[in-house]
């Protein structure tokens, strides 16, 4: 079996606790595809404090007969980003990247390539920035449920390494432990996730910062009950009592509704509170 990549070791736990969490901002999504493969995707997203409006228009062709794969957006800060993957052409397993990026209105520019590779048990990326120029790598292998996994940054131009992450975890057929080690093992994380029946899913997680011992241990709780096939409900609450809770309804095939709030219930009185929904509409 392959292993997920380093930062995907927690996406069951990561997304319990914040997909389908709008707090603060109205979303949309428009999601099409043409008859010849190319898809389209429009993002939007208004916060609701500053009223500020952020926007991307993405487009993807996918050769399947080559193993390429063209990406290309533009987003409202005048981002112009294009990609290029090659997939299994080289070599089983292996795929390739290159993307590049250009700011139209200023001269930040973004040049990297990145290199993946993935066999049973292990799956290995590097990504390398030309222009700044760094270099980050990460690896994860796992047996018999067992995972571990690494990532490292190094800067060239200081010549020093930048970031240094660990994760140890355990992954049975409906539940995930995990244990990480950021920042060079000052900020630690122990995370719990389990599928308890098909309709239920519950996980926690805690976090210590070493460098801040005052600061004491954060922790939160949450869970997703489906209640049918067209809608689930959300809830999670931390140790500081915020409480999230979310509410997603599939209002027909390609039409999707999330609402969402955020109360701090320490200080029910006051102007704390946040509120979002998304819609999504793919096509």
């Amino acid at each position: 079996m392959i292993p997920p990549n380093y930062s995907d070791i927690c996406k069951p736990v990561n997304d319990l606790f914040s997909k389908d969490y709008p707090f603060g901002a109205l979303k949309l999504e428009v999601k099409t595809t043409t008859a010849n493969g190319v898809s389209f995707t429009v993002n939007g997203a208004q916060d609701l404090k500053s009223g500020a409006i952020i926007s991307e228009l993405k487009t993807k062709y996918t050769d399947k007969a080559n193993g390429l794969t063209y990406t290309e957006s533009w987003n409202t800060a005048n981002l112009v980003t294009g990609q290029v993957e090659v997939a299994n052409k080289f070599a089983k397993g292996l795929k390739v990247e290159l993307s590049g990026s250009s700011a139209l209105s200023s001269a930040k520019r973004a040049l990297r390539s990145k290199i993946n590779y993935q066999q049973e048990n292990v799956f290995a990326r590097v990504n390398i920035d030309a222009l700044s120029p760094s270099a980050t790598a990460d690896v994860t292998i796992s047996r018999d449920g067992l995972l571990a996994g690494a990532e490292l940054a190094y800067d060239v131009n200081s010549g020093a390494v930048t970031k240094t992450n660990s994760t140890l975890g355990y992954a049975g057929p409906d539940y995930l432990i995990t244990l990480q080690g950021n920042n060079s093992l000052n900020l630690f994380q122990l995370a719990f996730y389990q599928r308890v029946t098909k309709n239920v899913e519950a996980g926690a997680r805690a976090v210590y910062d070493y460098k801040n011992p005052d600061g004491g241990v954060s922790a939160e709780i949450g869970s997703k009950y489906i209640l049918d096939s067209d809608a689930y409900v959300k809830a999670k609450v931390d140790n500081a009592g915020r409480l999230g809770l979310s509410f997603t309804q599939l209002l027909r095939p390609g039409v999707k509704l999330s609402l969402a709030g955020l109360f701090d219930t320490a200080r029910l009185q006051e102007n704390t509170h946040k509120m979002g929904a998304a819609f999504t509409f793919e096509a």
